[in-house]
């Protein structure tokens, strides 16, 4: 991707090596970023020295390096603790319960004494790991009920809240009106006996 090879030798014919320079876009953590040039290094028996450039310039002792890796925010918050616990244990138990099917579907084929009783658990593994996730489910939405809904725009309980507060206003607009005829019927009437 990018990148052009090419053979070197010392001037003592001593090792020859694969000199790599890469485009700017393909830059290592090895190769400064300075105006985007590359440079490639040697790997030769000692340490790495840089190569002469084409320019016949050498690469500069101390420049800034592209980091590995760039820390970006997490997109979604980290899950609460007990939710947290409940997941990892259901997670184990969900192995375990892969593990024991395994090794007794491979007991059975090879008609050993042992595939009776790890069918046998498998089952009762079977019944835990379902217990396992149905509480990482109860643990989420108790944890939900008791600590509320994080309120984001895609959030329902907003959804909800707008429409009451929507009927709130309907039924008091409406209640309004019906006080302004009373009052207007009234004050205007006037008496028939």
């Amino acid at each position: 991707m990018g990148t052009a090879e090419r053979q070197e030798t010392l001037p003592d014919s001593r090792v020859a090596h694969v000199v790599a320079q890469r485009a700017p876009e393909a830059l290592d953590h090895d190769i400064p970023t300075d105006k985007g040039e590359a440079v490639a290094y040697r790997s030769a028996a000692g340490p790495a020295e840089p190569v002469e450039r084409a320019e016949g310039r050498a690469a500069p002792e101390q420049s800034s390096y592209r980091p590995l890796w760039i820390e970006e925010p997490a997109q979604r918050r980290r899950l609460p603790d007990p939710v947290r616990t409940s997941a990892v244990r259901a997670v184990l138990i969900i192995a375990v319960t892969l593990i024991q099917a395994m090794v007794a579907f491979l007991c059975t084929m090879a008609g050993s004494w042992l595939a009776f009783p790890m069918v046998l658990s498998s089952v009762a593994s079977t019944v835990v790991a379902t217990w396992g996730a149905l509480d990482v489910w109860v643990t989420r939405q108790v944890w939900n009920q008791r600590h509320g809904v994080v309120s984001t725009p895609s959030s329902s309980a907003r959804a909800l809240r707008r429409e009451r507060r929507k009927a709130r206003r309907q039924a008091r607009g409406a209640e309004r009106a019906q006080e302004r005829i009373r009052r207007q019927g009234g004050a205007g009437q006037l008496s028939h006996s």
